[in-house]
């Protein structure tokens, strides 16, 4: 979902194996959520023709992660990165109503976007105006969709390993 230059982006996503720390070793499953900058390209085409639009730079996520060896539904490696420099995200912060109540933690992040966006250093222009406004007002519409694919990860729909898995495989769109 997309507004001017601000929007989310939502995926399943499955590491095989991606060696964040000591006792955080294995293949991990879950959700990742994140804020990006949308850019529009000139028009290719006439009036009518569908815009170039790229889904560009992050500026905040949100990973909904839980081990393979763990109960379904745990969330036991969730965790937030504030802010990114470039394409890489800063550090991981571990909040526990990430693994305890992620949906009603997503729901109050997006009620306060620009507490969000001033934490990620975000450029002033993308942190007032109606992108801000319309993101918070979606906010339960996304905070939806994420809780719905936490479900289909649970239940082994969603977040799998491909049948090619190799031993450092991402598996996402994002």
């Amino acid at each position: 979902m997309a507004f001017n230059e601000l929007g989310v982006v939502v995926s399943d996503i499955y590491f095989v194996d991606p060696n964040p720390g000591p006792g955080q070793e294995g293949a991990e499953r879950g959700v990742r959520l994140e804020l990006r900058v949308f850019e529009r390209d000139q028009l290719i085409g006439s009036i009518y023709s569908a815009v170039p639009i790229r889904v560009a730079r992050p500026l905040w996520r949100v990973d909904l992660l839980e081990s393979v060896a763990s109960a379904p539904g745990s969330l036991d490696r969730a965790h937030h990165h504030p802010r990114f420099s470039g394409w890489e995200p800063g550090r991981r912060v571990f909040v526990e109503e990430l693994s305890t109540d992620p949906v009603g933690w997503l729901r109050e992040r997006f009620a306060r976007l620009d507490e969000v966006l001033e934490l990620a250093e975000a450029p002033e222009s993308l942190r007032a105006g109606e992108d801000v406004k319309g993101m918070a007002e979606a906010g339960p519409m996304v905070v939806a969709v994420v809780e719905q694919l936490l479900a289909d990860v649970a239940a082994g729909r969603a977040g799998q390993a491909p049948a090619d898995a190799g031993d450092s495989v991402r598996a996402s769109w994002l």
